[in-house]
């Protein structure tokens, strides 16, 4: 692994959601209410099979609906909300069957803003604001109590949706080197923890190569654990210039899946099941943001 650069100035804008066609449509606007503010979809619905909970009306059956986005594809998520894993996409005009609907994260769409989600599948579940169901309140029964655990952050791979991808020269935003562990590291930083001022020099202190990471975390004043937990970055020492990872799953056996880059595959991204430990290929530190 080639050495991270001195301090830089960052090299370009922060990402940010994008929602031109052809963009995945999820916008979250960190709603913390329990109401849905949407243009009226049918002006009467009638309440034939439906029940009554907590003064809401709620469908005894299943629904259907049709996904409406402008025209990009609407995000399947592994729970309800936008931290959940994304698992899938819709396309405009797909038909969904509704098994259940419940709350989570407050989306604005095409109908308004709302934190209704709508269950389309086993661990698959859509934003109500983009889905056509003929009635601005609920249409399905409100789904039971097992829903996915760790709201807030992913709870399996994302995949390989790294900005730099088959770039293995030059500087990234996050002034280290294009294709390196450490900048797939940044990336997942930025985008999973929402942190946009994450560089080289964050909070004063400069990361360097992966085996610097864990010192300049615990300077930073950011947490170092010795267990992982879904969202952290692994970190290693071994080798010349040490390694870090993102973890995409924890194990009920105590291995951990991780994402990364420059690893398995020379300047590409690549996924193993590792476990806790200082051997060559094993992970002892965890930077929890």
């Amino acid at each position: 692994m080639a050495p991270a650069l001195p301090p830089l100035l960052p090299s370009g804008p922060a990402s940010r959601a994008d929602r031109r066609p052809g963009h995945t449509q999820e916008l979250n606007t960190m709603g913390i209410t329990a109401i849905t503010t949407k243009p009226v979809r049918l002006a009467v619905a009638s309440l034939a099979g439906l029940g009554i909970a907590g003064g809401i009306a709620v469908a005894a059956n299943a629904a259907t609906g049709t996904v409406h986005t402008s025209s990009a594809s609407l995000s399947v998520r592994s729970g309800p909300g936008t931290g959940y894993a994304k698992v899938g996409t819709l396309a405009k005009g797909a038909k969904v069957t509704i098994s259940c609907q419940t709350t989570g994260s407050t989306v604005k769409g095409t109908y308004g803003s709302s934190n209704i989600w709508d269950k389309v599948g086993t661990g698959r579940y859509v934003s109500d604001a983009y889905v056509y169901t003929g009635s601005d309140g609920r249409v399905a029964p409100a789904c039971g109590s097992t829903l996915p655990s760790n709201p807030g952050t992913p709870s399996d791979v994302i995949g390989n949706n790294y900005p730099y991808s088959g770039q293995t020269s030059g500087v990234d935003r996050w002034n280290m080197y294009k294709g390196q562990c450490t900048s797939f590291a940044a990336w997942r930083i930025e985008s999973v923890h929402k942190i946009k001022g994450f560089t080289n020099q964050y909070k004063g202190q400069h990361w360097g190569n992966a085996n610097s990471w864990d010192d300049a975390a615990r300077r930073s004043g950011v947490t170092v654990a010795s267990r992982p937990k879904v969202g952290d970055i692994a970190q290693s020492d071994a080798g010349s210039f040490g390694h870090v990872a993102y973890v995409a799953k924890v194990n009920a056996n105590g291995t951990f899946v991780v994402e990364e880059y420059n690893y398995v595959h020379p300047e590409h991204y690549g996924t193993r099941t590792v476990s806790v430990g200082s051997g060559r290929g094993q992970f002892d530190s965890f930077i929890r943001f």
